[in-house]
């Protein structure tokens, strides 16, 4: 590697400190960073410094969190949580299993995991908030959910493989590289539930009023908000998730019942809207963002006294954070470091051995950047490997491929933002944080764990 190259590494490193000590959004410093090396090191100008500039995640981020914003104001986040905790009958660790569920299914029917993960942080970070549930796990509830599906037969990544490596000559068992990551993932999940657990991080104190702010705004009078006692006279309404656990079990009492008063006609619109984005993304494949705008001028032209809230809730410190860092990073892939170490790897010679270097490569650059890009760049580095040696293509190719989404809980991914991006209550002001030494730990482990139980055992 030459200096410059390493001279990018330990910025970027520096960055990490620098955001971890003080409370300096770290895609500030990615835009200055790439201003000074674009402009005096590589000689860009802005456009140059700008090319990857990540337009759609930016307007995922936007999108969503217009929309999403409105629903919590008005009731609709709240009352889907209530449902969710009143279906499983108040047993709340289930309710995580269940967005998990929902995640994996949308996407081994073909949905983008960015679009499945949009779709379910508003709700899954609400019932965080409202129940106690730890953020960063629900957090790695719906990423890693979604990314258990993401390799089906039918699915955008699980197609993107198989054509890779039909391309290069080899063929690749489609089952068993989608059974790989659903199981991988979920293997990856338990072991964070019980880590957790065990740190006693599982739970924190629940925080009801962090999904009802501005609840009451648009209901009429009489009205009432499930669990937050705002029914007009101040009493408690008695029909949000009550603890019967002392304070320290899994267990909520269910709400009896979901007044008809909450469901007001702009609760029922939100619905209906809510409904329009997951037929629109799902069924035909229509970016997120540009729907989650269009549901929410729906919605604002309903709430039309409220102008001045509209774009308050739009997570713009988590533009900035993706935008810079993403920004930055684009720099090192045009300096040439991720085929510097790429080409590291590979002369290593010993292929067990180049095989996990791979997979750590991948991993680390894919947790700053887009998973379905460094698939397409990755996988054919494989392939000088796969030639000179007897290792299963499928092993090495899934190997790769999981090692580049498992790590999407970062929150430089898209995936990550979102969660942040939709945070609740105190954890709003924690969770990045959180993630990043979560994000850490799976970039350190999930790899060497993919290599093990994929490649290694020859299981495949």
């Amino acid at each position: 590697m030459t200096l410059v190259q390493i001279l990018i590494l330990v910025v970027l490193v520096v960055m990490f400190i620098a955001a971890t000590k003080w409370p300096i959004n770290i895609g500030i410093m990615g835009f200055v960073g790439a201003f000074v090396f674009g402009t005096f090191v590589f000689g860009m100008d802005d456009k140059e410094i700008l090319e990857e500039f990540p337009a759609s995640i930016v307007l995922t981020i936007v999108g969503v969190t217009f929309f999403f914003s409105m629903a919590q104001r008005n009731g609709t986040i709240k009352i889907l949580v209530d449902l969710a905790v009143r279906a499983v009958r108040g047993r709340l660790g289930i309710v995580p299993w269940i967005f998990f569920g929902i995640a994996s299914i949308l996407t081994s029917l073909g949905t983008f995991s960015p679009a499945a993960v949009a779709l379910l942080a508003p709700a899954a970070m609400g019932f965080s908030a409202a129940s106690g549930y730890s953020g960063v796990v629900m957090g790695a509830m719906i990423i890693n959910g979604a990314h258990a599906g993401a390799f089906s037969p039918i699915s955008v990544s699980g197609i993107i493989v198989r054509d890779i490596a039909r391309e290069n000559g080899f063929e690749i068992n489609t089952g068993a590289l989608f059974l790989a990551s659903y199981v991988i993932n979920v293997v990856v999940t338990i072991l964070t539930v019980v880590v957790m657990k065990a740190l006693g991080r599982l739970r924190t104190t629940p925080e009801p009023e962090a999904v009802t702010d501005g609840a009451d705004d648009n209901l009429g009078a009489g009205s009432s908000v499930p669990g937050t006692g705002r029914d007009g006279t101040g009493r408690d309404d008695s029909t949000g998730p009550e603890r019967t656990d002392g304070g320290g079990g899994l267990a909520l009492k269910a709400p009896e019942r979901v007044r008809t008063s909450t469901l007001t006609p702009q609760v029922w619109l939100t619905l209906g809207l809510i409904g329009v984005m997951v037929i629109g993304a799902v069924g035909f494949e229509l970016p997120i963002g540009f729907l989650g705008l269009t549901c929410g001028l729906v919605l604002a032209f309903t709430s039309m006294h409220h102008a001045d809230t509209f774009v308050s809730g739009i997570s713009w410190s988590t533009v900035l954070l993706v935008s810079g860092m993403i920004v930055y990073i684009s720099l090192l892939t045009k300096a040439g470091v991720i085929d510097s170490l790429s080409t590291m790897a590979v002369a290593i010679g010993v292929p067990l051995l180049v095989a996990v270097v791979l997979c750590y490569v991948i991993g680390i650059s894919s947790a700053f950047a887009s998973s379905t890009a460094l698939l397409t760049a990755f996988i054919p580095l494989s392939i000088p490997l796969l030639e000179q040696s007897d290792l299963s293509a499928t092993a090495v190719m899934a190997a790769l491929a999981i090692s580049a989404t498992i790590v999407d809980v970062s929150p430089f991914s898209t995936n990550g933002a979102l969660v942040i991006a939709n945070a609740k209550g105190t954890a709003a002001t924690t969770i990045w944080r959180d993630l990043i030494i979560y994000g850490a730990i799976v970039v350190a482990l999930a790899p060497l764990l993919t290599w093990l139980l994929l490649v290694v055992t020859g299981i495949m």
